[in-house]
C-alpha cells in the first residue's frame, strides 16, 4: 500500500482518511473517505444533500481531471416559484440567505466522490463509506466552524423544521453543546454504502428527499434526482515556475479565478512576501474578482467568457485588465496521486427530509452564486461555484493537493497559498500567512480587508493541503482559522 498524506477539516474526518488508509487504501480513498465524514460532522457547511468538485493527479504523472459534482436547477414539469422566504443573518460580515424547501437543489456530491473512486480508488466503496456511517451511528461534536456558524443561524435557518430543531438545540433552546446524534443518518449511510449514490438519485433516499420537499411547496422532484450525473471534465491548467496546476473548469468560477490570480501574480512573491509583493496581489484580486462581479457571475456561457477571459490575461499586463460555507480535504500518496475534494451544501435550506436524517442544501438560494435570480435557470442547469479544489505536478516529481472553503473567499485563499508555496514558502508556513480579501470589487462598496498575525480568523478561508516532495517525504498542512487536522500514515508504521 503507499504512504499516504491527508489534511482535512476536522479530527473525525482526519481519522477516517488515515484509518482507510491504513486498511490499503491511497490518496483517492482516503480523501473520499474524510469528505463523507465532513458530511456527517460539518453541521451547516454540507451534507449528503451536497454538490461538490472532485479534482485528481493519477499516479505516475497522468492526466489530471476534475470530477463535476456539483448541483443542477431542479423543476423538471413544475412550476417554479415559491416555497421559499429570506433571513438576514450577520455571519460571514452579514449576508441575506434564501431558504425553505423551494431552495434545494439537486445533489451531486456522493455522485462524484462515488466517479472519482471508481476511477483511482483501490478500496471496496463499502470499506471508504463505513467511516462516515460510524460517526453518524456513534455521534460526534460540531466542528467549531459549524458552532460557529450555528451561533448565528441556529434559529433563524435550523429552528423552522422539527426535525432540525431537535438535532441541534438542548433543552434549553441553545445550540447542543455535547454529542450530536441525527436518527436515521447512519441507515442512510449504510444504504449509501451497500446501493453506492444510485440510492441518493434513483432509490429509497431520492424518493424521500423528493417527496418531502415537494410535500412542502419545493420543485426539486424524482425525476430531477434520476437525471442527475455527474461530469468528468478536464482540468483547467495553469503553469507557475516547474509547477502544472490542475483545478476545477466552468461551471466553478473559482477555478477560473485561481487561475487568472496566479498568472497575473506572476512569480511573486519570491521567499517571502513583500509590502510590495501585498498591494500587487491586492490589485491582482480587484482586476480578477471586479471581472468576475462584472461579467462572469451574469455570463450567458462562463465557458466561453471564462477562456476568453484567461486569453486575455494571458497576453495583457495587469494595468490593462484593471477596472459558502464549504468543507475541503486533500490527500496525496507516495505512488503520485493527489485528491482534492471540496463539498458544500450552502447555507442549509433548514429542514431535514423525513425519513432520511440528511439536511438538504440551499444552493438555489445563496444569493451570490445566483446572480440572475431565484429559479430562473432552465431544470436540468448545472449551477455556478466557488470551489476550486487544485492538484499539482511539479517537474522534480513533487506532487499537490490543495483546496480551501470560504465561500468568495476560496479563490483568493487558494491563490495566496499557491503564490507563497511556489514563491519559496514551506508548505504550512504559506497556509499560515495572513491574507488580504478585496470585498465587492471594483464596487462602490468595495473593502481591502487585511489579517495580521494575531487575527487569523476563517473569515478567510480553511486551506488544507498535502505534498509529496521529490525526495519521497510526504507533507500535510491544516489551517489553524479551522479545526484544520492532518495525518500522514507510512508503510512502516501500519
Amino acid at each position: 500500500m503507499p504512504d499516504v498524506a491527508i489534511a482535512t477539516p476536522n479530527e473525525a474526518a482526519a481519522d477516517a482518511g488515515e484509518a482507510v488508509a491504513r486498511a490499503g487504501g491511497n490518496a483517492v480513498d482516503a480523501a473520499v473517505a474524510a469528505a463523507l465524514v465532513t458530511m456527517v460532522n460539518e453541521v451547516g457547511l454540507v451534507s449528503l444533500s451536497s454538490g461538490g468538485f472532485v479534482t485528481v493527479q493519477p499516479a505516475s504523472g497522468g492526466t489530471p481531471y476534475t470530477v463535476d459534482g456539483w448541483m443542477d436547477m431542479p423543476g423538471r414539469g413544475r412550476e417554479l416559484g415559491g416555497g421559499t422566504w429570506d433571513v438576514h443573518t450577520e455571519y460571514g460580515g452579514g449576508v441575506d440567505v434564501t431558504i425553505g424547501p423551494g431552495s434545494v437543489a439537486a445533489h451531486g456530491s456522493v455522485a462524484a466522490l462515488e466517479q472519482a473512486h471508481a476511477r483511482d480508488g483501490s478500496l471496496p466503496w463499502r470499506e471508504v463509506v463505513a467511516p462516515a456511517a460510524d460517526v453518524a451511528r456513534g455521534g460526534f461534536r460540531l466542528s467549531a466552524a459549524s458552532r460557529y456558524y450555528l451561533d448565528y443561524v441556529h434559529d433563524s435557518i435550523f429552528g423552522w423544521d422539527d426535525a432540525s430543531r431537535a438535532a441541534v438545540h438542548d433543552e434549553q433552546g441553545e445550540v447542543v453543546t455535547d454529542r450530536v446524534v441525527v436518527p436515521d443518518l447512519a441507515r442512510s449511510l449504510d444504504l449509501v454504502a451497500d446501493e453506492g449514490a444510485a440510492v441518493l438519485h434513483t432509490g429509497e433516499l431520492a424518493a424521500l428527499i423528493a417527496d418531502d420537499v415537494i410535500a412542502r411547496g419545493g420543485i426539486l422532484g424524482r425525476e430531477d434526482l434520476a437525471a442527475y450525473s455527474p461530469a468528468v471534465r478536464n482540468s483547467l491548467t495553469t503553469r507557475v515556475g516547474g509547477w502544472t496546476l490542475a483545478t476545477t473548469p466552468p461551471p466553478s468560477v473559482g477555478g477560473v479565478c485561481v487561475a487568472a490570480m496566479l498568472r497575473l501574480l506572476d512569480g511573486r512573491p519570491h521567499e517571502r512576501w513583500t509590502p510590495e509583493d501585498v498591494e500587487w496581489l491586492v490589485r491582482v484580486q480587484r482586476a480578477v474578482l471586479a471581472h468576475r462581479l462584472q461579467v462572469l457571475d451574469t455570463a450567458p456561457d462562463l465557458e466561453a467568457d471564462a477562456t476568453a477571459y484567461l486569453d486575455l490575461v494571458d497576453r495583457s499586463s495587469l494595468q490593462a485588465l484593471e477596472s459558502g460555507s464549504t468543507a475541503h480535504c486533500s490527500a496525496t500518496d507516495s505512488e503520485g496521486r493527489a485528491c482534492a475534494v471540496t463539498v458544500s451544501s450552502g447555507y442549509f435550506s433548514g429542514m431535514i427530509a423525513r425519513g432520511t436524517g440528511i439536511w438538504l442544501n440551499n444552493t438555489l438560494g445563496e444569493q451570490e452564486l445566483n446572480g440572475r435570480g431565484l429559479h430562473t435557470l432552465p431544470p436540468g442547469s448545472r449551477l455556478m461555484s466557488n470551489m476550486a479544489p487544485t492538484v499539482g505536478r511539479h517537474a522534480d516529481g513533487s506532487v499537490l493537493a490543495i483546496g480551501s472553503p470560504g465561500a468568495g473567499r476560496i479563490a483568493t485563499a487558494i491563490a495566496q497559498v499557491l503564490a507563497g508555496f511556489v514563491g519559496g514558502l514551506p508548505l504550512q508556513e504559506a497556509v499560515h500567512h495572513p491574507r488580504v480579501h478585496v470585498h465587492d470589487a471594483g464596487r462602490a462598496t468595495e473593502v481591502v480587508k487585511r489579517e495580521s498575525d494575531e487575527g487569523l480568523t476563517m473569515y478567510y478561508g480553511g486551506v488544507a493541503a498535502t505534498l509529496l516532495r521529490p525526495d519521497g517525504r510526504l507533507v500535510a498542512a491544516a489551517d489553524p482559522r479551522r479545526e484544520g487536522a492532518v495525518r500522514v500514515v507510512r508503510r512502516a508504521a501500519s
